[in-house]
């Protein structure tokens, strides 16, 4: 909205025309959600735990999660507005691809907090079915992949870029829309299963779309997609404001929830964030760098996944626990140690995943 408030204000002053530059919204982007973030996150907790909707911890994990029972939890919210606020102040409302990914981060953002709602407020063990949230994902990705594909106005729009190789790209032809679902709904629920100890999701989060913003601001700009040989895709340079907004927001929730958390994110977030990250993959056309950047999501999801078919096939568990960060609590390592292993392992990955766009 301040957008085209400043392209009015550019007839009465040219001062006000450096407002319509990518970078300075994007930074003005994370600077205003992470400010909202300072000043609703406190209020947010003293209301959370006012209410009493606090964690509940399972009994069969690490001994030293008992202590966080009754931590207040759902403040993945405060990221949600700050990133909406944010978003709506600074970007181009105009571009198709920035409501996209809005509109998938906040549906999926309500599958959680209904999800939260039921389990912590209405005290409904199994809070919203499986069968319910998977339903209402299919909804949204599908929702979105159909749209992105019935919009695209060139044909790497739904074209697969694989990283590391030039000019190498698969046309998916109406395949696009499934593999957008798996994507986002793969991502979503990836970062879901991540979110267990303080500020163990929230900070990849963080650094995954910051790269994504790079991404996203080189796609966006013909010149820079041309010397970096990547599709330039039109409009994909605008999703950089909603990056920005989410590492604001981000970042100012992990003032709260880094170790020891005062508030814990809960589906509400984890959701959102993680179908974000998807939407946002899909929109710049670098799924498979989402693949390398979020490797931590991928690892937790696949440690799951492993645990459960092994048990099912011979009885025996691979790790001592899933997800994989649990394991290694029970194998003894501190909560703060295996938190910040994994920071250093997405800072990698990420680089790595950028490193693609010039190794080619």
């Amino acid at each position: 909205m301040l957008l085209y408030l400043t392209e009015y204000l550019t007839q009465l002053h040219s001062g006000f025309a450096v407002f319509q530059y990518l970078t300075l919204r994007a930074i003005l982007g994370v600077l205003t959600a992470l400010m909202i973030s300072f000043i609703v996150g406190p209020v947010m907790i003293r209301k959370l735990s006012h209410y009493q909707i606090g964690q509940h911890i399972r009994d069969d994990g690490p001994e030293t999660h008992l202590l966080k029972a009754g931590t207040p939890t759902m403040g993945g919210a405060l990221i949600i507005v700050a990133v909406a606020i944010s978003v709506l102040l600074w970007s181009d409302l105009s571009n198709r691809l920035v409501w996209v990914v809005l509109v998938v981060t906040l549906l999926f953002g309500a599958i959680g907090w209904v999800d939260d709602y039921r389990k912590l407020v209405k005290k409904q063990s199994e809070g919203l079915k499986a069968r319910e949230k998977y339903f209402w994902q299919s909804v949204g990705a599908l929702g979105a992949a159909i749209f992105l594909y019935m919009t695209a106005t060139v044909p790497m729009e739904t074209a697969l870029i694989v990283p590391f190789f030039k000019d190498v790209a698969i046309d998916l032809g109406w395949f696009f829309i499934v593999f957008t679902y798996f994507v986002i709904v793969g991502s979503s629920n990836a970062v879901n299963l991540t979110d267990g100890l303080d500020g163990l999701a929230v900070l990849p989060t963080v650094l995954v779309c910051a790269g994504l913003g790079i991404v996203a601001y080189v796609t966006g700009n013909v010149n820079f997609a041309e010397y970096l040989g990547i599709p330039f895709v039109p409009g994909a340079g605008e999703v950089v404001v909603f990056c920005g907004a989410i590492v604001g927001a981000g970042l100012g929730f992990l003032w709260f929830n880094a170790y020891p958390a005062q508030v814990f994110m809960g589906d509400v977030g984890a959701l959102a964030l993680g179908a974000a990250l998807g939407a946002i993959a899909v929109v710049v056309r670098q799924e498979l760098v989402l693949l390398i950047m979020g490797g931590v999501f991928v690892i937790e999801t696949l440690s799951v996944i492993i645990q459960v078919v092994s048990y099912k096939l011979t009885g025996k568990r691979i790790f001592r626990m899933a997800p994989l960060h649990h394991h290694f609590e029970l194998k003894g390592w501190p909560e703060p140690r295996v938190i910040v292993r994994f920071w250093i392992i997405t800072v990698i990955l990420t680089l790595v995943g950028l490193a693609s766009l010039k190794i080619r």
